[in-house]
């Protein structure tokens, strides 16, 4: 009863906004029978057909997750808590497990192991360096964030991130009072927006395929979406070249570079129209230090 009520009062109370996402419970524990309980009644008090996902622990997920695949009357996706760098294999691998299912999920990020420190305040803010140090695994930046993370999930088709700031680090997730100690990542996340609604991606009809770019594990290498005759994005976490495999795709192509770091129009490609038909040479970008930068070929007249 006391849940019920509280779903009841959470609705009433956040149901009119824009976009919200009703999880059902942070590393939530429940049995399969209570998540869907709970799905059920939620799903019965909401008249806007918000999305209704799941979340639990990393080691947890295929315990609970795979028994609500193909179960549509349930949850619409799951939001994924995961080490930073794992982000992009975890959000592909759960697309394509509830594809088979029948019923595909929606597919979010929404935590970044290690949990004692998460995405990092910038560098410069306060004295801070921006280096995340644990016991566990290198060091990283919010830059590693971006890369790995931010791209790494929207790259798998994954629906987006939301940031999470661990635990031991400065304004981190449980004393946090200055959300500007990350605003070169709430920058990150913009440009990474701005790069799909300003050049007209139609990342609704692209699906991931880092076969094209010979990632086929979904690892550290070149990311690739893409829907044929239509589009194809190739990101590149370290610059350098990667050969892509159009051999399936004869069209003809306008291409040009996205700066992740920095936003703003697409730098020029010489030549500007791409023809698929084969493998495509791409790369290096327009400046090559180990930095990102994405690729993107646009069908020409599209």
């Amino acid at each position: 009863m006391e849940r019920k009520l509280y779903l009841r009062e959470i609705v009433a109370r956040f149901e009119h906004f824009l976009a919200v996402t009703w999880n059902l419970g942070e590393e939530c524990s429940l049995s399969t029978d209570e998540i869907a309980a709970m799905a059920r009644h939620l799903r019965q008090l909401d008249p806007y057909g918000h999305l209704v996902v799941g979340h639990t622990f990393p080691d947890q997920q295929d315990a609970v997750y795979r028994p609500l695949l193909g179960r549509a009357d349930v949850v619409t996706g799951v939001s994924l808590q995961n080490g930073w760098s794992a982000a992009h294999r975890q959000t592909w691998t759960w697309i394509v497990e509830s594809e088979r299912s029948g019923h595909l999920w929606v597919v979010a990020n929404d935590e970044q192991n290690p949990a004692d420190l998460g995405v990092p305040p910038d560098e410069g803010w306060k004295g801070f360096d921006g280096l995340a140090r644990g016991e566990r695994g290198r060091p990283y930046t919010r830059h590693d964030i971006r890369k790995r993370c931010l791209w790494g999930t929207l790259m798998a088709g994954g629906e987006g991130v939301e940031y999470f700031f661990g635990y031991r680090l400065p304004e981190n997730d449980l004393n946090c009072e200055d959300f500007r100690s990350r605003e070169g990542a709430w920058r990150d996340a913009a440009l990474a927006r701005a790069f799909f609604r300003d050049h007209k991606v139609p990342f609704w009809e692209m699906r991931n395929a880092d076969e094209r770019v010979g990632n086929h594990r979904r690892g550290d290498g070149a990311y690739c979406l893409s829907k044929p005759g239509l589009a194809h994005v190739v990101y590149l976490p370290t610059g350098g070249t990667v050969r892509l495999d159009l051999s399936d795709d004869p069209t003809e192509y306008d291409a040009g570079w996205y700066d992740p770091r920095a936003g703003g129009p697409l730098r020029p490609v010489a030549p500007a129209r791409v023809r698929g038909g084969g493998v495509v040479e791409i790369g290096p970008p327009p400046a090559d230090p180990p930095e990102d930068w994405a690729f993107l070929l646009r069908r020409t007249g599209g």
